[in-house]
C-alpha cells in the first residue's frame, strides 16, 4: 500500500510540475521592439511625444530613446533649425499637442522648445501589457576619430565618456561601468554594441577582446552603418559568427544579434535617411517591463526581423526548429548557419537550406553553435538599401 501511495504522489507531483510549466510557457508573449533610436535630446530631428506616438501607432510594444550620452532629465530648449522639415515637424507638434507645447521666440525670430523629460512624456503613452518606454543612453566615445557607441538598455543613472588608449578598453570600460550600475542598483540591464562598421571603426578581434559582452547590431537601418561590408572588411553576419567562434573556443558565452532602425529622421522617408521602422527585435518574455524583456534576452528568447515575422523557434537542446508566420503569395528560404569546431577558422559556414515556411536543424558533434537566417521574397518597405527583402535572424544555440 505504501508504494503504490508513493506512485500515485510521484505522478501527481509530475502532473502538477508538467501543468505548470505548460502554464509558464503559455504566458508568454512575443513583445515587438525598437532598443536604438534618437529624439531632439541629442541629434534626432522630432519630439519625443512624436516618436513615441510613430512606434505606438506602428503596433511597437516596447521602445528606447537612446541620445548620445544624455538622459531625457532636466530643463532643454531645443533651437529649431530653419528648414521646410524641422519647421513642418514644428507646426505639426504645435497641431498634435497645443497648449502642452512650451515654446518662446529669440531676438532673430528663431523657435526654441523645451524638450519634454522622459518623467512627463511616458505617462502619454505607456500602458500596462501594451506599450513600455524603457531608459536607454548611447554611451558615445571615439578612439583616434573612430567613433565608438554603445547602447545601455534599461540604464537608472547617466554614464559619462571616460575614454581609454584603445578600442577594446574603452568598451571594457563600459561594459564595466554597465556590470558596477547593475549590481549596485539590482536592476537588469545590458550593454550593446552598435553598427560596428560605421566609419570601420570596431573590428572582429576588438570585439574577440571584450569580456562580457552579450549582444551586438547584426542589422542597422542607418544609412552609413555598412551592414554588408566591402571587398575588404567584413559584413556584420560573417563578423558575427567570426567572434562566435572565437568566444566559444574562450569558453565566453554566445554573442546575440539584434536589429535595430537606429532612426534619427522622421520627416523625410527616404533611402539617405535614417527611418524608423527598419529593424526590430521579438522577445518572448513573461511580461511587459523591462527587467523580464531584459532577463529574456539574456536568455536569448528573442529573434531580429526587419519584416519577417515566426510562429515558433523551439530547441530541444540539440534540434533547432523553426517556423514562419507566412504572409500569401511569399516565398521564404530557412538557412542554417554555424562552424565546426575542427576547423574554426572557416566560421559562420551554410549548414542547410530549406525552402519553405518551416525547417529543422540538428546539431552534430561537431558542430559549435547554429543560427538561422529567414530571407523572404518580399521587398523590404523603404530598405536600408535598395533591393533588400524582409529578413530575420534567430539567435545562436549550441548542444546543452
Amino acid at each position: 500500500m505504501k508504494r503504490c501511495y508513493s506512485i500515485f504522489t510521484l505522478s501527481l507531483f509530475f502532473l502538477i510540475s508538467c501543468t505548470s510549466q505548460e502554464k509558464t510557457a503559455s504566458t508568454k508573449q512575443w513583445y515587438k521592439g525598437n532598443l536604438h533610436t534618437h529624439s531632439y535630446w541629442s541629434d534626432g530631428d522630432d519630439y519625443p511625444e512624436m516618436i513615441m506616438d510613430w512606434y505606438k501607432s506602428h503596433d511597437y510594444d516596447f521602445v528606447v530613446l537612446s541620445d548620445h550620452n544624455t538622459l531625457a532629465e532636466g530643463e532643454k530648449w531645443k533651437l529649431i533649425p530653419k528648414s521646410p522639415s524641422h519647421e513642418m515637424g514644428f507646426q505639426k507638434y504645435l497641431d498634435k499637442y497645443g497648449d502642452e507645447v512650451q515654446y518662446r521666440e529669440d531676438s532673430a525670430g528663431r523657435i526654441e522648445v523645451k524638450l519634454k523629460t522622459l518623467a512627463e512624456y511616458a505617462p502619454m503613452f505607456e500602458e500596462e501589457g501594451k506599450f513600455l518606454i524603457i531608459q536607454s543612453q548611447e554611451l558615445t566615445e571615439s578612439f583616434e576619430s573612430k567613433p565608438l557607441h554603445m547602447n545601455v538598455t534599461n540604464i537608472q543613472k547617466l554614464i559619462p565618456a571616460e575614454g581609454g588608449n584603445s578600442i577594446p578598453e574603452i568598451m571594457q570600460n563600459g561594459l564595466d561601468r554597465v556590470k558596477a550600475q547593475r549590481d549596485s542598483t539590482g536592476v537588469p540591464m545590458f550593454l550593446h554594441i552598435n553598427h560596428p562598421n560605421f566609419i570601420w571603426a570596431i573590428t572582429p578581434e576588438d570585439i574577440i577582446a571584450l569580456n562580457g559582452e552579450r549582444f551586438f547590431e547584426v542589422y542597422n537601418g542607418h544609412p552609413q552603418v555598412n551592414n554588408y561590408g566591402d571587398s575588404l572588411r567584413p559584413s556584420m553576419e560573417v563578423l558575427w559568427d567570426k567572434v562566435q567562434a572565437a568566444y566559444l573556443e574562450a569558453g565566453k558565452p554566445l554573442l546575440y544579434g539584434l536589429a535595430v532602425d537606429d532612426a534619427h529622421n522622421y520627416h523625410v522617408f527616404d533611402q539617405n535617411s535614417s527611418n524608423p521602422g527598419r529593424g526590430w527585435v521579438m522577445v518572448l518574455s513573461e511580461s511587459l517591463d523591462p527587467a523580464s524583456l531584459v532577463e529574456a534576452m539574456e536568455r536569448g528568447d528573442f529573434y531580429s526581423s526587419t519584416g519577417v515575422t515566426l510562429e515558433s523557434i523551439d530547441f530541444s537542446g540539440k534540434r533547432l526548429n523553426v517556423e514562419v508566420k507566412a504572409e500569401e503569395g511569399v516565398s521564404y528560404e530557412i538557412q542554417f548557419f554555424g562552424t565546426k569546431k575542427s576547423s574554426p577558422e572557416e566560421s559562420g559556414i551554410l549548414l542547410s537550406e530549406i525552402s519553405g515556411t518551416s525547417g529543422s536543424y540538428t546539431l552534430e558533434s561537431d558542430d559549435m553553435y547554429v543560427r538561422a537566417k529567414i530571407i523572404s521574397s518580399k521587398p523590404k518597405e523603404n530598405p536600408y538599401q535598395i533591393g533588400d527583402t524582409e529578413t530575420a535572424w534567430t539567435q545562436p544555440v549550441k548542444t546543452r
